[in-house]
């Protein structure tokens, strides 16, 4: 397998790890597993009674169910698989670079350190107790690693991805990655703290537009350590609050993807970049709809999952353009 293809199938990889990362969350198996990085002490999920009978003996109070533990277990079994993936690809950049001077090194090996630590965030996940930062910044942690993965393929594609030179457009095009990141944590922060269905009419909020906000206790991003948060612990107006700001930045959002998405398909005579904007146009529309779905269906675990995947397309869409905004003589090796 050549290390193109290898990067490719990482980043396949990492985009499943994403999906199941936010099915485990969004189906409530984020404490299926009490300990970390085995389930009750084992490698897998204990469920002979015998099994069951010591898993409950070790942790007290603690309730095995199965089918949870082994969507928590599922799941690291992908991440340890992609970890083991990064760091492959690292070394063989390391050795490439011997031979081939434009193979990025750098990326590779800031993929290492940053699965380092989201092994760490994963770890505090279980042991904190679903703690809302540690599980947003374990998730925003996960599209990093497929945003970078993604970039580090589009570096190693240099045959078929060739930069275009049009720079005017690219301060245009990494403000609306800004945003989109943004837009991220605070669906992330929605999520994490359990205020998807905080609101449960749309574009109303329990009938307002523009209902009280309580922007203090929403964002209080550090909280007591050792508390139980899983099925949240804020209070209604505070959840409300969340619902709505995420619901303020995906209409930010949507206004400017889509006049930047338009403005390159209607106003760009460069084939590449008009295909590719016109990828983010669809897929924003698709967000746009997911998002509507979620609330009036009672927020759906496949579509709930889905609005995750869409969220880390669109973030790979802005990077292609960044990419391909890059002159040719402003190429430089990361």
């Amino acid at each position: 397998m050549s290390y193109l293809k290898l990067a490719f199938c990482t980043v396949l990889l990492a985009l499943v790890v994403v999906m199941l990362g936010a099915y485990t969350r969004l189906s409530d198996a984020g404490l299926g597993c009490p300990d970390w990085p085995g389930c009750y002490g084992h490698l897998t999920v204990p469920e002979t009674p015998t099994e069951i009978q010591k898993a409950q003996n070790a942790f007290p109070g603690q309730i095995v169910e199965a089918p949870k533990a082994w969507k928590e277990m599922i799941h690291r079994y992908f991440a340890g698989a992609l970890g083991i993936l990064i760091l492959v690809l690292a070394v063989w950049a390391v050795v490439r670079k011997r031979t081939i001077h434009t193979q990025p090194v750098i990326l590779p090996i800031l993929l290492v350190l940053l699965v380092a630590f989201q092994v760490v965030l994963g770890m505090w996940t279980v042991t904190w107790k679903v703690l809302p930062i540690v599980v947003s910044a374990h998730l925003l942690g996960g599209f990093a690693i497929l945003a970078l993965l993604w970039y580090l393929f589009l570096k190693t594609n240099t045959k078929t991805l060739q930069p275009i030179q049009a720079f005017y457009l690219k301060p245009w095009v990494v403000m609306g990655l800004c945003i989109l990141i943004v837009q991220i944590f605070l669906g992330a922060w929605t999520s994490t703290t359990y205020s998807a269905l905080a609101c449960q009419d749309f574009p109303y909020c329990h009938g307002s537009l523009f209902p009280p906000l309580a922007l203090q206790q929403a964002f209080q991003l550090f909280q007591p350590i050792g508390i139980n948060y899983e099925g949240g612990v804020l209070e209604t107006p505070v959840r409300i609050t969340i619902q709505m700001m995420h619901r303020y930045g995906a209409f930010i959002t949507a206004l400017y993807l889509g006049m930047l998405g338009l403005w390159i398909v209607f106003a760009n005579k460069t084939e590449g970049l008009r295909s590719t904007a016109g990828v983010l146009l669809v897929l924003l529309v698709l967000q746009v709809l997911l998002g509507i779905a979620n609330v009036m269906m009672k927020l759906p675990l496949s579509m709930a999952v889905a609005h995750n995947g869409v969220a880390a397309l669109l973030l790979l869409t802005l990077l292609t353009l960044i990419y391909k905004l890059r002159g040719m003589n402003r190429h430089v090796t990361v």
